[in-house]
């Protein structure tokens, strides 16, 4: 198929939006662990993952065997605020490239919240309210999700606190004002405002704290006030449910114009962009459809993936809240302060985890000047200023689309662009002035982490 007979966007009407979520989970041949009590170590129950997170949402996150759940018609009426979002045909980076790859990226950042992260707030938001909620706690680490949440918190009048990790909260005050704008509470963490914040400060003197450290004030604060629940951005089974609406959009763009990507690529931190663009792409693969290759990356900083273990392990820094079986650098693991601030997370999604122990799916590092070298390249071209995250995917993307220009492949690449980098100037002015450098943990670095795994 020419150039000619692919637009540059490619748009789906209002009516082919999605009406359904896809839970890949119902087409694994090996279902996630599931969660543990980190009091007793046995599997959660609902009624016990009530007393945290909203009753409709608990049922998302236990259900392995449904495979598409409704999406609720208030919920379908504020995705069309933004979605559907389009599919662009990367024709310029190709033409600088000057490869024969065809690249595609499905760009989320196109919502006040610059971020993919609205698709399961809206959600997530709209069932705290028909539950009757006062209102939510959640954390935050570049402050996607945070301002995401408010935005969403904003729509349904819901309150929203918002523990936002402490150096985003210092790096990124334009994100933490937009979040304030829309009505939230937002705190540095650790702070001292709630008891495992404050036990985090006395044995961490000095942290710029992590998504881990931040969800454990979160949860705190969550069950600690009458009529609020505890929300999460990432990770959980239901998130990735929610955000499958990304994959299903891409692969029904695709389609339109007989499109078959030969990879997919997305950043990972927690799992929820990946988890959500490759879902419907996976579950082809996984019911012998149809074969893709399917990349994550992650910052050699915080590498949970290539360099994690998979095993039992505390989702927070706190250890208050379940254990889940993940790949993980142990949840003690406080990574050094790059700006991939979504992607500072010890842990990744179980569904993710799993899918990746199967080896259906690979993943590779990338150090964070590469990362803003190919950001750069990108914007350049493409007249779009990517979030730091995003930019992971975008590297690997560059890699493969070079790998074919040596070998003289055509193959098709579909990575995720999650958002805009509008509010992280800091990271692109540290880079542009040559004062940003790469960190790599050492093997010693990482043991402390592996050593504070729960012996189960």
């Amino acid at each position: 198929m020419s150039k000619t007979t692919i637009p540059y966007k490619i748009y789906l009407s209002e009516c082919e939006m999605p009406k359904q979520w896809y839970n890949v989970r119902a087409d694994m041949k090996h279902k996630p662990a599931p969660l543990l009590n980190p009091g007793t170590l046995q599997p959660m129950t609902a009624e016990e993952l009530s007393g945290v997170f909203c009753t409709e949402l608990v049922k998302q996150e236990l259900d392995d065997t449904t495979p598409y759940i409704d999406i609720p018609e208030e919920i379908i009426k504020f995705y069309k605020m933004y979605r559907p979002s389009p599919l662009v045909r990367a024709y310029c980076l190709e033409e600088r490239l000057k490869t024969p790859a065809k690249i595609y990226y499905k760009f989320e950042g196109n919502n006040t919240s610059g971020s993919h992260k609205l698709n399961s707030a809206i959600a997530q938001a709209y069932y705290a309210k028909q539950q009757g909620l006062k209102g939510v706690t959640t954390e935050t680490g570049a402050g996607q999700w945070g301002t995401a949440l408010s935005m969403a918190c904003s729509y349904f009048d819901l309150d929203c606190k918002v523990y936002m990790v402490k150096v985003s909260y210092e790096q990124k005050p334009f994100r933490r004002e937009v979040m304030r704008t829309y009505g939230a509470v937002v705190t540095p963490s650790p702070s001292e405002t709630t008891e495992v914040g404050r036990r985090i400060l006395a044995e961490h003197p000095g942290t710029t704290g992590s998504l881990g450290c931040a969800i454990s004030e979160a949860v705190e604060a969550a069950v600690s006030a009458e009529g609020y629940r505890y929300v999460l951005g990432s990770v959980l089974n239901q998130v990735l449910l929610h955000q499958s609406v990304i994959g299903l959009e891409t692969k029904a763009a695709l389609d339109k114009y007989g499109i078959v990507p030969d990879m997919i690529i997305g950043c990972a931190g927690g799992g929820s962009n990946l988890g959500g663009l490759i879902s419907p792409f996976m579950g082809e693969k996984l019911r012998g459809e149809r074969d893709y290759q399917f990349i994550a990356v992650e910052p050699a900083s915080c590498p949970s993936f290539t360099r994690g273990k998979f095993a039992y392990d505390f989702c927070d820094t706190g250890k208050v809240c379940p254990l889940a079986k993940m790949y993980t650098l142990g949840s003690g693991f406080i990574p050094s302060a790059n700006h991939a601030g979504g992607l500072r997370y010890h842990g990744m999604s179980s569904t993710l985890s799993q899918l990746y122990a199967d080896g259906l799916m690979e993943a590779r590092t990338a150090e964070q000047t590469s990362v803003f070298e190919a950001a750069e390249q990108f914007a350049r071209v493409e007249g779009i200023l990517p979030a730091p995250e995003s930019s992971h995917a975008i590297r690997v993307a560059i890699d493969e689309a070079l790998k074919c220009k040596e070998t003289g492949e055509e193959k098709t690449i579909v990575f995720g662009l999650t958002g805009t980098g509008y509010f992280d100037m800091v990271a692109y002015e540290k880079y542009n002035n040559g004062e940003m450098s790469d960190y790599i943990p050492t093997d010693e670095d990482l043991q402390p982490g592996f050593d504070s795994l729960p012996k189960l």
